[in-house]
């Protein structure tokens, strides 16, 4: 009964994380970190209050990220979690001067501890699996730069065209379906399990 609760309040948090983040509800967004919460994202990657800051300050220049959730995947072990969620990003903004939605399929896989009775996320590592790019008007066309598109990961590349496009740096590395990285990061989240520190981008915790 203890691991389908925790389960629950597992699944509870994965969800505030969307709803409170994507309605701008900064303050109980910050609830689901620990403070030593960390958020790898294609445009920015920090800490739990640096990703909040940026989120804030894109907010208030109109940048439109919405998150959905899937299904929902659990590993516990004693006071430690992994998670995997499937989500989509949608992303509204200008390329080239026409609106366009961008979509990307993928995974939230997530580091959890419980620490005084209370989960917290320690790492979101998200996954990018696939995505697209549609103009928002029907009768609109669009013409990307082939080589830029090509200099992005399959899994994310619209989404990274956009996003730099409207002035963010994007991680050229992030975790796909297949390959190294993903590889790479199962291997952390069963480390994390068993005990062990979270290495991973550099950074040592846990």
């Amino acid at each position: 009964m203890d691991e389908w609760q925790d389960k629950l309040l597992l699944r509870e948090l994965i969800e505030n994380w969307a709803i409170w983040r994507d309605a701008g509800l900064w303050d109980r967004f910050r609830t689901v970190w620990h403070d030593d919460g960390r958020m790898m994202a294609t445009w920015t990657q920090g800490t739990a209050d640096e990703f909040i800051e940026m989120n804030r300050q894109g907010w208030a220049r109109g940048v439109s990220i919405l998150h959905f959730l899937g299904g929902f995947n659990c590993e516990i072990a004693d006071d430690r979690a992994v998670t995997q969620t499937k989500m989509t990003i949608s992303q509204r903004g200008e390329v080239h001067g026409v609106l366009v939605d961008v979509v990307c399929t993928g995974r939230f896989f997530d580091f959890l501890e419980k620490r005084e009775g209370k989960w917290g996320m320690c790492l979101r590592q998200p996954i990018y699996e696939k995505d697209r790019m549609d103009p928002i008007a029907p009768c609109a066309t669009i013409e990307l730069d082939q080589e830029v598109l090509d200099a992005f990961p399959a899994g994310y590349r619209h989404l990274a065209y956009l996003q730099s496009q409207v002035g963010y740096p994007v991680k050229k590395d992030m975790p796909g379906l297949k390959g190294p990285e993903v590889e790479a990061l199962y291997a952390t989240g069963a480390d994390w399990l068993a005990g062990k520190p979270i290495t991973w981008a550099g950074h040592v915790w846990g």
